[in-house]
């Protein structure tokens, strides 16, 4: 489970213009104007900054191809690294049919890099860059969603009204793999809910091509004995249901199986992966293409299976097994190199780490090094002589930042490791396999994001970016440090001091966290929360965060001290940092504030419930408030089920404590929320409702999990007039 604040998209059209000239977008504005900071500046779209959109590299990696809005029309560029020129490949307000405006959400680069398949609002449309020329592709009622190209460039393979369907480019026929999909009853070519958000973290991942295009493997789920969870409408006038199929824990999983479709005959192989009730969690295919491999984890996510499953015939077998006591936290770095030996990702050393395997299953050996933990396998070398990776050194406060690395996987020996960007802070990278160029993005928690192409010979390109609005040197800034905690541990905390810090004053403190198994909010990025922090901070109020002995920090086995039963370690983890609030003598102890949002928001309410009085006051954003109300596959990683685990789940639920309330309580909620549903704050405001206990709501109509504005700045807006409020800080001005 995840607190996101916000979540992307694609477009439509008829004939381009002629090609422009080459052109370079301009890097900055010749004046850089600095807005004064408030909650309207600071949740603006280009508060700190802006840079280009939906980043993809050429087959070839020459050319990277990103969408940038200049001069307020949007357009997609093209970056040639060799000579840092860019050009306009298309306008998006020159690809309109008629009044229909062109909306590109997404696109996608053919296999031979001579066209770009774009989709907006639902249609397909291939765009050759040679001419220029538009071609539209469907016309369709139902939406085309996560259409993806063959490898041989000559079909394209989407998801159309829950079935599978292909297009041959040449002459746009389209063919129907499977004709069963219906709604709540069976998906074809797309994950369902609970697969989608925790399997798959949102990414579309539900069909996989074969490498010659000759076949598509795909998902589908049987959902019919699934629970049914009612979203409501209300602003109908009669309010309107959206039914949910949503497995809470302890309850019927959706039955998963995956097939091979074969274009030629149109028939589909079932994999006889076995277990009925295992998770079918990735697939890749083998370089030949005559297998599938399926990572196949148990039910009670302590074992995890590789298996090889022949595409003609289904038959399985088993490549490698990983079993932990607990769980087995899943990654997305398993990859086959060209030759069949495979890249696997695990935590068997206590920290995640990359390791070599044969065709055969055997391990060969480590390939990243020991005191780092990778946390995305980022691009592996279409030759398989390197990998790039993202991680940390696992040492001290090294988890607060992100590093870039290169590691050859020709080279076994300790010259084979490469760190690309050991400054401080977060660094990301977008790989082109081919080239070996990647767009570097980077921030820190006092530096707005940026970013660059470097090429494999070390050149840096900038890449245009419009400057953030407000001056983000002028900004109270976070300090890292770490902290005494339990059982003789230091925790990793960082600190926002109120502008123009006075030592003799004495400050209220809001402390913001998250706390659930491997979680991390003490990090050195740039962030829009981190940023309404630092709006606290204008205004007096210093903001602190300190990470448990269950997060990031602390590898795998300290987020096994989390194992079924959730809180304690957290608490622990909160009443530490409030021990070393108290050491300051500047800070008002009592009066300390306490948020989080989903887990933290959960988590806020353990703690406030358990430990009344500590803190003054505290808002729990989306909270669960009973873990039999949330997901299957999430809670029960780490609570097992509830009939298996009784005990843990009454120990763990706010809702078993809300006679206990003593502080001021605000509860906020989305009532579109499909991922923590309404329902669990509807059942913790009826137990205090009952207890007699008065508290305060903020309720959303129309927002899921994460809001969106103008609702995101509305409950900023209530937030910060909340603990303005409660912790007795200067009256708070409408004018912010």
């Amino acid at each position: 489970m995840r607190h996101p604040f916000l979540a992307c998209c694609l477009a439509a059209a008829a004939l381009v213009p002629q090609p422009a000239m080459p052109e370079t977008p301009p890097q900055k504005p010749t004046q850089k104007t600095i807005a004064p900071l408030s909650l309207e500046t600071a949740l603006a779209p280009d508060a700190y900054g802006r840079r280009p959109q939906q980043q993809a590299w050429s087959p070839d990696g020459r050319r990277l191809v990103y969408l940038w809005d200049e001069n307020g029309g949007k357009a997609l560029w093209s970056l040639d690294p060799a000579t840092g020129r860019s050009e306009v490949l298309a306008r998006l307000a020159d690809l309109g049919e008629g009044d229909r405006g062109f909306e590109l959400g997404a696109y996608a680069w053919s296999p031979k890099g001579d066209s770009l398949l774009l989709v907006s609002k639902g249609d397909l449309y291939l765009l050759a860059l040679s001419g220029h020329k538009l071609r539209r592709l469907t016309r369709t009622a139902a939406e085309e969603e996560d259409p993806r190209f063959s490898p041989d460039g000559r079909h394209i393979a989407f998801e159309r009204s829950l079935d599978l369907w292909t297009l041959d480019i040449a002459t746009g026929r389209e063919t129907r793999l499977t004709s069963d999909g219906r709604q709540n009853v069976t998906l074809n070519g797309v994950n369902d809910w609970v697969y989608g958000e925790e399997i798959w973290n949102r990414l579309p991942e539900a069909f996989w091509w074969s490498p010659d295009g000759s076949r598509v493997a795909y998902y589908r789920f049987d959902e019919r004995s699934v629970g049914m969870y009612p979203l409501l409408d209300d602003s109908p006038l009669y309010p309107e249901v959206f039914l949910q199929k949503y497995p809470k824990a302890g309850t019927t999983n959706p039955k998963v199986k995956i097939g091979v479709a074969d274009l030629a005959t149109g028939k589909t192989t079932w994999m006889n992966t076995g277990g009925n009730d295992s998770y079918l969690a990735r697939l890749e295919w083998t370089p030949r293409g005559d297998a599938v491999a399926i990572e196949r984890l148990s039910r009670d996510q302590k074992r995890l299976d590789l298996l090889r499953c022949g595409a003609v015939d289904g038959a399985c077998s088993t490549l490698l097994t990983e079993n932990w006591r607990t769980w087995i936290n899943l990654g997305r770095d398993f990859r086959f190199l060209p030759d069949g030996r495979f890249l696997w990702g695990s935590e068997r050393s206590g920290w995640r780490r990359l390791y070599l395997y044969g065709t055969d299953g055997r391990l060969i050996r480590e390939t990243t090094p020991e005191g780092w933990e990778i946390t995305s396998l980022d691009g592996v070398a279409d030759d398989g002589t390197w990998a790039m990776v993202t991680g940390f050194p696992t040492a001290g406060l090294g988890p607060a930042d992100r590093k870039v690395a290169r590691v050859r996987l020709d080279v076994p020996d300790a010259k084979n490791w490469e760190v690309l960007t050991p400054e401080p802070g977060w660094h990301q990278a977008l790989v082109s396999p081919r080239s070996g160029s990647w767009v570097h993005g980077w921030s820190d928690a006092n530096t707005p994001p940026r970013a660059e192409v470097r090429t494999a010979a070390g050149a840096a390109i900038p890449l245009p970016m419009v400057p953030a609005k407000l001056d983000a040197a002028s900004l109270p800034q976070w300090e890292l440090f770490t902290i005494p905690g339990p059982d003789g541990s230091r925790l990793p905390a960082r600190l926002l001091k109120p502008a123009g810090f006075d030592p003799s004053r004495r400050y209220p403190v809001v402390i913001y966290h998250y706390g659930g198994p491997g979680s991390q909010v003490v990090d050195n990025n740039w962030s829009s929360r981190g940023l309404w922090h630092k709006l606290l901070a204008a205004r007096g109020i210093a903001v602190f965060s300190v990470d448990n002995q269950s997060s990031t920090f602390f590898g795998k086995a300290g987020e096994d001290r989390d194992y079924r039963r959730f809180g304690t370690v957290n608490l622990a983890g909160q009443l530490a940092g409030v021990d070393y609030l108290k050491s300051l003598p500047w800070v008002d102890a009592s009066h300390l504030g306490l948020w989080g949002w989903s887990g933290g928001g959960s988590n806020t309410l353990y703690c406030i419930l358990n430990r009344p009085g500590v803190w003054k006051a505290a808002i729990a954003g989306a909270p669960v408030t009973d873990w039999k109300l949330y997901d299957s596959i999430w809670t029960e990683r780490y609570l097992d089920r509830p009939q298996d685990n009784p005990q843990g789940y009454h120990d763990s639920a706010p809702l078993t404590y809300a006679a206990n309330l003593k502080d001021h309580l605000l509860i906020v909620h989305g009532l579109a929320d499909d991922n923590v549903h309404p329902q669990n704050t509807v059942q913790m405001s009826d137990a205090l409702v009952k207890a007699g206990l008065p508290f305060e709501q903020a309720i959303y109509p129309g927002q899921k999990h994460g809001f969106r504005p103008p609702e995101m700045r509305h409950f900023y807006e209530r937030a910060t007039e909340f603990f303005v409020r409660e912790l007795g800080v200067t009256p708070y001005s409408a004018s912010r």
